[in-house]
């Protein structure tokens, strides 16, 4: 019952100790140079540094968490909650670059071109490491995609402010810094919103996305020798790692432990869930069987 984000641990790593040390060079650069597209790169490479921090801490406490006979299930929900937190702050960060970005439109900032160019170039270089380093985690684990998902608008934010410093340096046209800013905050509130949207489907313990119930029901029911399925849950607990319950009704004399192979069978096979807890009870209600795996 392995969970995803901890096979991307040393990833993740790396990816946060490129972004801690990236991240005081753009911000000193953004206030120096006077661009508030620097300064947005920079507060959303604060969102990579604190979202991959979350991810490790979330691994490493849920690594601990074993010796708790309390808590039956570890730790594996601390992964969707630092997901959360990690779409909430950016959204405060996003909602306050576009705030600023529209009171400087009316103002007139003065912009060092020069500074912006090099550091939001250095930046977009950071950033496409950190994509590569967690690209093939991002489909496996919430956590993960969370920071993939931060460098991923960072390196679309680092390429914004290029083009913001290109355009000021050559033609000398100030306000696409505000402007790009604007940009940015807007490209990344539909992604925040997404994480955030997958993170609470699984704290209320909603099916997986995409996961067709009903049919999973007809093919348990097809079941030799059942007769009715009932009470039929099915949730995510963490990435990866789908679960489900349910009670399978069966006619009066059916070998109930051939019954629960074969819908372990169903489960595994048919829908990757390898977690389950079925209960078989004969429709004369003579007794019952039960299985968890």
């Amino acid at each position: 019952m392995g969970r995803a984000g901890a096979r991307y641990a040393g990833r993740l790593r790396v990816a946060f100790v490129l972004a801690a040390a990236f991240l005081v060079v753009e911000a000193v650069t953004a206030f120096l140079a006077g661009s508030l597209a620097l300064l947005s790169d920079a507060a959303h490479l604060l969102t990579d540094a604190v979202g991959i921090g979350m991810a490790l801490a979330a691994i490493r406490l849920a690594d601990r968490a074993g010796g708790d006979r309390s808590r039956t299930f570890g730790l594996y929900r601390l992964e969707i909650l630092a997901a959360l937190a990690n779409a909430v702050f950016l959204f405060v960060v996003t909602g306050y670059v576009l705030v600023e970005a529209v009171l400087r439109l009316d103002s007139e900032p003065t912009v060092e071109a020069g500074p912006m160019l090099v550091v939001a170039v250095l930046g977009l270089l950071v950033n496409v490491a950190s994509v590569v380093l967690l690209r093939s985690g991002a489909g496996r684990s919430l956590n993960v995609e969370g920071a993939y998902l931060d460098v991923l608008a960072d390196s679309a934010a680092s390429l914004g402010v290029i083009v913001a410093g290109v355009v000021i340096a050559a033609t000398g046209w100030e306000p696409i810094d505000a402007l790009v800013a604007v940009a940015i905050g807007l490209w990344i509130v539909p992604r925040a919103w997404r994480l955030a949207s997958s993170a609470l489907r699984i704290l209320i313990q909603a099916a997986p996305a995409g996961f067709d119930v009903d049919r999973l029901q007809t093919d348990l029911a097809a079941v030799p020798g059942v007769v009715d399925v009932h009470d039929l849950h099915v949730w995510t607990l963490t990435s990866e790692m789908d679960v489900a319950s349910a009670h399978l009704m069966v006619t009066a004399g059916t070998d109930a432990h051939g019954v629960l192979d074969r819908a372990r069978d169903v489960l595994r096979e048919r829908y990757a869930i390898a977690h389950a807890t079925l209960q078989v009870e004969p429709d004369d209600h003579t007794g019952c069987a039960e299985v968890e795996w």
